[in-house]
């Protein structure tokens, strides 16, 4: 990214702009964040409105453009799965739960799995929770007569059977106060045998473990003949509300926009850019992102949650209650 500002600078002598990610104090004219940020962004009305730069009326307002797009999947450790005398990853929840039983109550020291809930995580939720639901085919968008958002059965089907693997203790420790970061870290290690993350942090593993050493698979599930459908997160662009050069910043938006091929290239994304059709080399030359853009090819793409102001309330909300049923085993 750095470099493609630089370029842009270039390019555009005249133009000054300021850049920061949504962690940094700076008063930026650009802003760089993650999924996860989105929604509290918006809600804060820290972000400029891109609808009235363009001619194109989509309906709803675009706040942020996504530069790039990674899917969720099932990681696995090999070696763990394979002393545990299993030859392939699992493939239903009923086979979920044998090689988490087994995994865990072995010998080799490894949780089965591990959720990482932690409230400083602000992908957690979508990633080892939402992520089942839509695996199955399941929203988190059902409405009563009157509106109201509602958990339909098969999505309580859903948490109920994350409820089983905590009540068994087949889940690694300190649930909700360890991040996304900290059980990847974990899983590098041998520590957990099976986690779901991000097709972002392949290159992060393959350095740390090796190519032999883990799979990425479908997220298994509940076999009542839903759409298999995956979560998206994606790394987002937007404009300062605040910033006083908002034309200047469009016209940055724009050039990266035009950079979007090269920054998928860069950062192995899958799916990289939503709308493309035709997948990078890295896609079709690569086993692991050959496998997941094969799964995301016959996938359906999961209602994102955090495009609503209100998503950080909502989730806060049932963080909140999903940890109160876990130390109830309710």
């Amino acid at each position: 990214m750095g470099t493609l500002i630089r370029e842009f600078e270039e390019k555009n002598p005249d133009i000054q702009l300021k850049f920061a990610n949504s962690a940094s104090n700076a008063e930026p004219d650009v802003l760089f964040f993650n999924e996860g940020d989105l929604s509290a962004l918006i809600a804060a009305n820290s972000l400029t409105e891109l609808n009235t730069f363009t001619e194109y009326d989509s309906g709803s307002k675009q706040m942020a453009i996504p530069l790039v797009s990674f899917m969720d999947m099932l990681f696995y450790n090999i070696g763990i799965l394979s002393a545990a005398g299993f030859d392939r990853p699992p493939k239903t929840r009923d086979e979920f739960l044998v090689y988490a039983r087994t995994i865990s109550r072995g010998d080799s020291g490894a949780a089965g799995y591990a959720l990482s809930l932690s409230p400083k995580d602000h992908q957690a939720l979508a990633r080892d929770v939402f992520s089942w639901i839509w695996a199955s085919g399941g929203s988190l968008f059902s409405t009563d007569e009157n509106g109201v958002l509602v958990f339909n059965k098969a999505a309580i089907n859903d948490v109920s059977f994350l409820g089983v693997l905590n009540k068994e203790g087949l889940l690694a420790p300190n649930i909700f106060e360890t991040t996304g970061e900290e059980r990847l870290e974990a899983f590098a290690q041998g520590k957990t045998a099976m986690i779901i993350a991000s097709t972002a942090v392949i290159p992060y593993l393959r350095a740390k473990m090796g190519d032999a050493a883990f799979g990425v698979t479908t997220i298994p599930v509940s076999g009542t003949g839903g759409k298999y459908t995956v979560g998206i997160s994606s790394i987002y662009v937007g404009i300062s509300a605040n910033t006083a050069y908002s034309e200047s910043a469009w016209s940055f938006l724009s050039f990266l926009a035009g950079k979007s091929s090269l920054l998928c290239e860069k950062l192995n994304a899958v799916p990289g850019m939503v709308s493309n059709i035709i997948p990078g080399n890295y896609v079709r030359d690569d086993p692991f992102y050959s496998k997941a853009w094969d799964v995301f090819e016959a996938s359906v793409i999961a209602e994102s949650l955090s495009v609503k102001p209100e998503a950080r309330e909502y989730e806060d909300n049932f963080l909140e209650e999903l940890k109160t049923s876990f130390e109830n085993n309710r």
